[in-house]
């Protein structure tokens, strides 16, 4: 088969394409390489890869001949998009509308154009729910974002029900709880602590610590994304990829305490606009649809990224 992965340079789009090339499917990446984070984190994620092994393209979905690219192609996984609810305040909401709205809907335009493709499969987030209705949050429960960035990923995974919905687009929503593992952004919360956790640094914390997350291992994503082109489902379908962890972040710090053997310096500082305190996916409808289900735990996950932080920064 071959695959199409957009945003390939990023956290979960790199290490998709590894897995696709490992399983021997080819692969065409594309990226903008934009500098939301450091570029040369990008580069070696292209670069791990295997740059012999897979076709990268570097452009803007909004600017490149995407019919063109689509050519051949089985399977598209869209990834690419403008991450951070921080971020997608003020004058840079124009920003996340541009790459999380306006490139998907050029993306669903050229792949309706391309008939052989056999599935479209979209990274959407738990952002969506913002502060849901109920926990475990199912799928049909009502989204109501409490972030811009929410705002656009639900605005994307819209339009990806609508082509299906018109014109039979085979797409799938995959709503991402709170990825970690190996190759995490240097943004986000897990690379931050592990980071501190082996450099003996201290550690901001946003609000309180009291806020849950359904934390979830990068290669179960992977999995759930794997799975989604391969099982057939119906146009449009929307699944919930969540870990099942529903543990605090204080609770997160004092595991990552126990499996470092150090003592943290922790700095509470004020809540982030937007950021909810709870998430938690039902994920009964990705088990009985496409037969996953997260297989890596909460600690497991933390000591292989605990393991990649050591050999990353060093100490």
């Amino acid at each position: 088969m071959k695959a199409l992965v957009t945003g390939v340079a990023g956290f979960v789009g790199s290490t998709l394409a590894k897995r696709l090339v490992a399983d021997g499917h080819d692969v065409v990446g594309i990226d903008a390489m934009t500098d939301y984070y450091e570029l040369d984190i990008k580069r070696a994620n292209v670069a791990s890869i295997g740059l012999d092994q897979f076709d990268f393209v570097e452009g803007d979905l909004n600017e490149l001949d995407l019919v063109s690219l689509l050519q051949g192609v089985d399977w598209v996984f869209h990834q690419a998009g403008q991450p951070g609810v921080r971020k997608s305040w003020g004058d840079d909401f124009a920003v996340y509308t541009r790459a999380n709205v306006d490139a998907t809907q050029r993306l669903l335009e050229a792949v309706r154009q391309i008939s052989t493709i056999q599935r479209f499969v979209y990274a959407s987030s738990s952002s969506v729910y913002g502060e849901a209705e109920r926990y475990p949050t199912q799928e049909a429960d009502r989204p109501q974002p409490m972030s811009p960035y929410g705002v656009t990923k639900l605005s994307a995974e819209h339009l990806c029900c609508l082509y299906a919905e018109n014109f039979g687009v085979p797409t799938v929503s995959l709503r991402y709880f709170t990825v970690y593992g190996p190759g995490q952004r240097t943004d986000m919360a897990f690379t931050r602590f592990t980071r501190a956790a082996v450099l003996g640094e201290r550690i901001e914390i946003y609000g309180t610590g009291e806020q849950i997350r359904d934390f979830t291992y990068v290669d179960d994503v992977v999995n759930a994304n794997v799975r989604a082109a391969q099982i057939d489902s119906p146009a449009g379908s929307v699944f919930n990829v969540a870990g099942g962890s529903n543990t605090s972040v204080n609770e997160v710090l004092d595991l990552l305490g126990e499996l470092s053997g150090t003592s943290l310096d922790v700095n509470y500082v004020e809540k982030i606009a937007g950021d909810v305190y709870r998430t938690g996916g039902d994920t009964d409808r990705i088990r009985d649809a496409l037969g996953w289900s997260a297989q890596v735990g909460l600690r497991e996950g933390l000591e292989q990224q605990l393991r990649w932080a050591r050999t990353t920064f060093g100490g």
